[in-house]
């Protein structure tokens, strides 16, 4: 006698254990999709509006920011600026391109804003003292399009415009305090 003839279906392997009897196999799993929460509408692929021929327009406020950029972006005294988009119409990413050859890339899905673009140079610059940079402060942003669609060249200058002084509450009253 054959061991095949008494089995029947031997060559077809089954499940035996008792805590899995009954159960049927999971379905297969779908690939997830990427949310669509993190990428905001209206904010463009760099790439896609050169495609588009699309032109950028740069905030304003860039030049009125007076920023040494190895101070943190949280120095800037007028913090509505940074809440502000970069470009119009708003990209997920900039490259920023400075003019000695440095790129920095500027990087936000629901659109890049003054401070990111910020962020971005800061990382670069932090570890660097006033009197190794040749011209510390941001002067603001250009966008080339003969150069390159995709990038913005950084301007800097020596000095900032002075800044207002406040007059402090505690001026007057040091005395007082014993």
């Amino acid at each position: 006698m054959s061991a095949d003839m008494d089995i029947p279906h031997a060559n077809e392997l089954t499940k035996v254990d008792s805590a899995i009897q009954g159960i049927s196999s999971s379905p297969p799993r779908e690939p997830k999709h990427r949310r669509s929460s993190s990428c905001a509408t209206g904010v463009f692929n760099i790439n896609e509006l050169e495609k588009e021929g699309t032109e950028l327009e740069i905030a304003k406020e860039t030049q009125k920011l007076n920023w040494r950029i190895n101070k943190s972006p949280t120095t800037i005294e007028e913090k509505e600026y940074l809440k502000k988009m970069l470009t119009t119409p708003p990209v997920k990413k900039i490259d920023l391109h400075f003019p000695l050859g440095l790129e920095v890339t500027a990087r936000n899905l629901k659109g890049v804003t003054i401070k990111d673009a910020c962020d971005a140079i800061y990382k670069q610059y932090r570890k660097k003292a006033d009197d190794e940079l040749d011209n510390p402060v941001l002067a603001g942003f250009e966008w080339d399009k003969e150069e390159s669609w995709t990038r913005l060249i950084v301007h800097c200058k020596k000095e900032g415009a002075p800044q207002p002084k406040k007059k402090s509450k505690k001026a007057g009253h040091e005395g007082d305090e014993l």
